[in-house]
């Protein structure tokens, strides 16, 4: 049985290497973790010990195939949980990240599976990330970032790279919403600003917006 910390350690290993395919040094990890490197080192003797991750000293860690599993399980309940929060209690998707992270760490399987038929299987949560089915596969979507986006292209919003409060706000803010339709009017040379057209307005979005929201080509 894991604890909570040794979950939370497998799944930040898991983003750290790119969804679990490359090492990972311990500085990154305590960096995400925000703690001691020394106490990294300690977890990871440990999941070493479980077989979750393979550990190499001075050159860092990766996940085994127990490892990134687990990190797969875990991604696939807090995204379920993520749309349940949102489409069942009414939760804005700047609110759920939080108290998704907590609702993770449920072990019972049954529940979840039991959670995924009652949300009529969803393939993506609420900030537009796929969700993991039963046997951990992840359907890939073809997207690219704004900011990669060519000048008269027609684009369909599907996700966000930032899920943090702020930005999710800053979304809100200016109608931009997962599955809305825009057109990129013009990219300043510049600072890379882009300036869209969304909802029949036009909008000029910073480099940094345009660098953390997706869209799908049309």
């Amino acid at each position: 049985m894991l604890t909570l910390a040794e979950e939370n350690y497998i799944k930040a290993i898991y983003h750290l290497g790119f969804n679990g395919t490359e090492t990972v040094n311990t500085n990154a990890i305590a960096e995400a973790m925000n703690t001691k490197a020394s106490s990294v080192t300690d977890m990871i003797k440990k999941l070493s010990e479980k077989n979750f991750v393979d550990y190499k000293k001075y050159q860092g860690v990766t996940l085994t195939d127990d490892g990134r599993f687990i990190a797969v399980n875990m991604i696939r309940k807090h995204r379920l949980w993520e749309v349940f929060l949102v489409e069942k209690l009414n939760f804005n998707w700047d609110e759920v990240h939080e108290v998704a992270e907590h609702l993770e760490h449920i072990k019972s399987k049954k529940l979840i599976n039991q959670l995924d038929k009652f949300l009529g299987y969803p393939t993506h949560d609420p900030h537009g990330e796929p969700i993991p089915d039963a046997s951990g596969q992840i359907k890939k979507m073809d997207k690219i970032l704004l900011s990669e986006a060519l000048e008269n292209s027609s684009c369909i919003c599907v996700g966000v790279q930032d899920s943090s409060v702020e930005f999710l706000q800053y979304l809100d803010k200016n109608n931009i919403a997962l599955g809305a339709t825009l057109k990129v009017l013009q990219i300043e040379p510049f600072d890379n600003s882009v300036t869209i057209k969304i909802n029949e307005k036009e909008l000029v979005v910073s480099n940094v917006i345009a660098k953390n929201l997706y869209v799908k080509v049309q």
